[in-house]
């Protein structure tokens, strides 16, 4: 069954898919953000507005394995996982190093610590 949303609807969702993808391929080089969770938010977005982008995202070599595990069971692959939790402690890091004011460092705690926890809880998944 196919759903056709409204033109308006579908731009708003290809807009965040669009943002929520290349903010993920920024992703892949700076540790502050979180490749994995935005390709999925991508997906999602893709999944609403535009079809045939979705179905590109998914067929990926390098996206759509993650995808496919979330979809299937919730899961990230502990490859992910770690290399997310390294980028997360290197990003705290260089704070740290750069001297940052306390705020900034305590907000950086929780929001890190937030993001760890959430990966580090989801089910493993397959092992590649």
């Amino acid at each position: 069954m196919t759903v056709h949303r409204p033109f308006l609807s579908r731009s708003i969702w290809l807009v965040c898919g669009m943002l929520s993808l290349g903010l993920a391929i920024l992703g892949i080089a700076l540790p502050v953000l979180p490749t994995t969770p935005l390709v999925i938010l991508a997906a999602f977005c893709f999944s609403r507005s535009s079809p045939r982008l979705a179905r590109w995202l998914e067929n990926d070599p390098r996206f759509g394995p993650m995808i496919r595990d979330w979809r299937a069971t919730g899961s990230i692959q502990p490859r992910h996982k770690a290399m997310a939790v390294g980028m997360m402690t290197a990003a705290f890091a260089l704070s740290l190093w750069m001297r940052l004011p306390d705020h900034v460092l305590a907000i950086q705690i929780i929001c890190l610590g937030g993001a760890a926890w959430f990966v580090l809880t989801r089910p493993d998944g397959r092992e590649n």
